[in-house]
């Protein structure tokens, strides 16, 4: 039914000199600073990180630095100096639990992300993680990969180049050493959970004596249908009902300690160490949810907070988070009657410790940290093709760019290709695509094309995997769905839109066998006739049906083209990072098509106007900060 915990725990830590450079953690009642006399209880100490996405190195620089009490700023990040930290704070306690509220991988950083993520898991491991909730980002690329690769380290299809790389010891990846779990997401066919719900981890009392700690989880509702986790095989329950059901499960199986890890997040001021003016779902849930919960652990909005929050009953309990990109480490400190093995609440710390950088950084994490950036240097310079001149993102006044155009026909290309070896994501049949669209500047978000694929004639032409891999993608997978002429008629259409009196243009790039004129003397939503699209030279049938391949974050109407939404049939591809790099060795050598696909009519017309075109959203690489489109999930500002 559940998991249970499979290591003894380590010896660990008292954390007094971090306290005092942080301020005065969380009480639950003025008792709670007499709990390190309480020698009559059960001392647990949990120890957390949330959403490190893969920054072992340090956070992206706006992440670099956090505020605490009095607006004291602290240099924060590095999985090196976590380690120090973990291991003063873990140093003499008998009872420590590590664990992580979810999106550890799908990292962000070049080298985690280019490597499988597998870099994070080697860190995590070395870190000595027990278990973690899966976030929305672990479904980012179905629970197969999840479960086979990162959690078991079985090799899937490109082994060497793709994934099962060797670690900084030399060993061919071996996969995690600690277990992730969920309660609200299911096999949509079966309704079993893809993963163990609960884990229940047992803790040592005076004279020999046992007494169990149980853990519920949740992932962010909405991962299923979002755009980086989009996924036709899945569904996901009710955060607050799913939560209810496991506390009263682990209590009628004699668990009297429990406690909640969810993927979902709040906001609650600025300072790290305290909380105030909390909204949002996780702190609507950590209100409601059964008193039976000793503790909220939270992720997902990449917030920092410490508070004591009111149960049901009126008992306060820890409701935190711990930022993001090992910024903070949350310490709980829970007292366990010794026969019950239930909370005393009223002797409940709570501390948010920032992984500062005035300790010696673990050498054994220096180590793997600084491998793992080595390692992706040397392949991230391997030559994966070859171009012949630039492409560039530059549109011209009908809206085409050079750039576009390759997007466009690589996403046509993706989208006739196998799944990916480990996919378990998807129920419909994989039918190749006909067309594809690529959003250049969208009115909402970013666009999947980051950069210009700039000529290199010191190398002559040469694209490198870095090169490839940073010029395309911000983390979704291609999509292809069946939809209607008239949907593609109805979506073109809405590359025009009013803005006040002004006719704005938020041009689509197309693959290569399609052409399209527009009337430049149209009104908005009536610029395009469905004689003169084009595919295939075939004018578009309103009535037929096609297989149209674009992003995730397109298909599900996250930059403001709603007639996609009208879709049926989904099937998931593989990511956007790799497919590209895939597709540029599977092309050798890339040259510029010419413009054209897009045309105007009327254009010299008295009234005639092509459209304000909107601005190409700013270069964006792996190498600058994180690169991803996440929509779909619930949540406010900084959630990913």
């Amino acid at each position: 039914m559940w998991g249970v915990g499979r290591r003894s725990f380590m010896t660990v830590a008292g954390s007094l000199v971090t306290m005092a450079a942080t301020g005065t953690p969380a009480l639950a009642t003025g008792h709670a600073r007499d709990a390190a006399t309480a020698t009559e209880y059960v001392d647990v100490q949990l120890l957390n990180i949330t959403d490190l996405h893969g920054y072992l190195q340090a956070p992206p620089p706006g992440d670099a630095v956090i505020t605490g009490a009095g607006g004291e700023q602290f240099t924060v990040g590095g999985v090196a100096y976590l380690a120090t930290h973990l291991a003063n704070l873990r140093a003499g306690r008998t009872n420590s639990i590590f664990f992580a509220p979810g999106d550890l991988f799908s990292g962000w950083e070049f080298p985690a992300e280019s490597l499988a993520d597998e870099p994070t898991i080697e860190a995590l491991n070395r870190l000595g993680l027990d278990f973690a909730t899966a976030g929305n980002h672990e479904f980012d690329r179905t629970p197969g990969f999840m479960i086979d690769h990162m959690e078991h380290g079985r090799p899937y299809t490109g082994e060497g180049w793709t994934n099962s790389f060797p670690d900084s010891t030399g060993r061919t990846f071996p996969g995690a050493k600690f277990r992730y779990y969920c309660a609200n997401m299911l096999w949509g066919n079966s309704g079993r959970t893809v993963l163990p719900p609960v884990n229940v981890e047992w803790v040592h009392g005076a004279g020999g004596r046992r007494l169990p700690i149980g853990f519920i989880h949740l992932t962010v509702t909405g991962t299923e249908t979002s755009s980086t986790g989009f996924q036709t095989a899945l569904r996901m329950l009710d955060e607050l009902q799913t939560a209810n059901r496991y506390a009263a499960l682990l209590k009628s199986q004699g668990v009297n300690a429990i406690v909640l890890s969810m993927h979902d997040g709040a906001v609650a001021g600025s300072d790290f160490n305290s909380g105030s003016q909390p909204t949002g779902p996780a702190y609507d849930l950590a209100r409601a949810v059964s008193p039976d919960i000793d503790a909220i652990v939270t992720g997902h909005w990449h917030c920092a907070f410490n508070m004591m929050v009111p149960d049901p009953s009126g008992r306060p309990r820890p409701f935190v988070e711990a930022g993001c990109h090992a910024q903070l480490i949350n310490e709980i400190n829970l007292r366990l009657d010794p026969v019950t093995g239930k909370v005393v609440r009223e002797l409940t710390t709570s501390t948010n410790h920032p992984n500062t950088h005035d300790v010696t950084p673990d050498p054994s994490l220096k180590e793997t940290a600084d491998y793992w950036t080595g390692y992706a240097a040397n392949r991230g310079a391997t030559r994966v093709g070859r171009q012949t001149a630039t492409f560039t993102r530059t549109l011209n006044s009908l809206g085409e760019s050079t750039m576009g155009n390759l997007a466009a026909d690589w996403a046509l290309w993706a989208g006739a290709q196998s799944l990916d070896p480990f996919d378990t994501g998807n129920i419909y049949p994989n039918v190749p695509a006909d067309l594809a669209l690529i959003a250049l500047a969208p009115r909402l978000g970013p666009s999947v094309i980051n950069t210009d694929l700039t000529l290199d004639a010191t190398t002559q032409g040469a694209v490198s995997y870095r090169k490839a891999f940073n010029a395309v993608g911000y983390g979704n997978p291609i999509l292809t769905a069946t939809v209607t002429g008239q949907v593609i008629h109805d979506t073109l259409e809405q590359q025009w839109k009013l803005k006040g009196t002004v006719l704005t243009y938020a041009p689509f790039a197309v693959s290569h066998n399609v052409r399209y004129t527009f009337d430049a003397a149209g009104s908005a939503g009536n610029r395009v006739a469905p004689a003169d699209v084009l595919i295939d030279g075939t004018p578009l049938d309103l009535h037929a049906t096609y297989r149209l391949a674009t992003t995730a974050y397109t298909m599900i109407g996250a930059d403001d083209y709603p007639a996609l939404l009208d879709h049926t049939s989904p099937v998931r591809h593989t990511r956007d990072f790799e497919s590209f790099v895939a597709y540029v060795q599977s092309q050798s050598v890339l040259t510029p098509a010419p413009l054209g696909r897009v045309s105007a009519r009327n254009a010299t017309a008295l009234r005639a106007e092509t459209g304000q075109l909107l601005p190409v959203p700013k270069t964006l690489t792996a190498d600058a900060g994180p690169r991803v489109a996440s929509a779909g999930t619930k949540g406010g500002a900084g959630r990913c």
